[in-house]
């Protein structure tokens, strides 16, 4: 392989790795406070769940690629409805908490309309990624992103997702709604959804 071919080709990995190691800093914590005020257009709550009036949000990047299962997933398919979007790792605590609250969610939703997607990240082999997923009885498919290259197409000052875990709420028109740095509950992920659910 050239020199020429490998230079172009650096700084992404680079950024990519910088994403992996900002997120592995904040995984698995109680998660930030960051958002809201200063130039962006979403209002962080006393719950820790921030969120974005309609007309204020911005739009999902690309999220398409294979699933840890070895699928082909694009998140765009879903467009129409509500989909429940949870960046996570095998190895990171608070996911294995919240796993169990994710798929009881995503079972009792999955007929009114919501779709639960995860993106897996920082576990270099996607085995790893499968066990978690069989040891918690996980049922929805998850993008495969080692390298976290999917989380580098979100924007900044955007509701975009910076710790591990991270969830995203997108409404039916592919666009951001509200955002949790922190491992949820059954009853808070309820409450994040339960309003973008019911807009029309």
């Amino acid at each position: 392989m050239s020199a020429a071919w490998i230079r172009p080709r650096r700084p992404a990995v680079l950024g990519a790795g910088a994403v992996a190691a900002a997120l592995l800093l904040s995984a698995c914590g109680s998660g930030g406070t960051s958002g809201g005020g200063g130039g962006t257009n979403f209002v962080l709550g006393k719950d820790g769940i921030s969120t974005a009036e309609k007309g204020q949000r911005a739009q999902v990047p690309d999220l398409s690629g294979e699933t840890v299962a070895g699928k082909q997933l694009d998140v765009a398919s879903f467009k129409g409805k509500v989909v429940v979007l949870n960046v996570w790792g095998s190895w990171c605590a608070p996911c294995r908490a919240e796993a169990p609250n994710f798929e009881k969610v995503s079972k009792d939703l999955r007929g009114k309309g919501v779709q639960f997607v995860g993106i897996n990240v920082a576990d270099p082999q996607a085995r790893s990624a499968l066990a978690f997923e069989e040891q918690y009885g996980v049922t929805y498919p998850s993008l495969y992103d080692p390298s976290s290259k999917l989380i580098l197409r979100f924007r900044k000052g955007t509701l975009n997702p910076q710790a591990i875990p991270s969830t995203l709420v997108i409404d039916r028109e592919g666009k951001i709604a509200a955002r949790s740095l922190a491992a949820l509950s059954e009853e808070k992920l309820r409450k994040m959804i339960a309003p973008i659910l019911a807009e029309k």
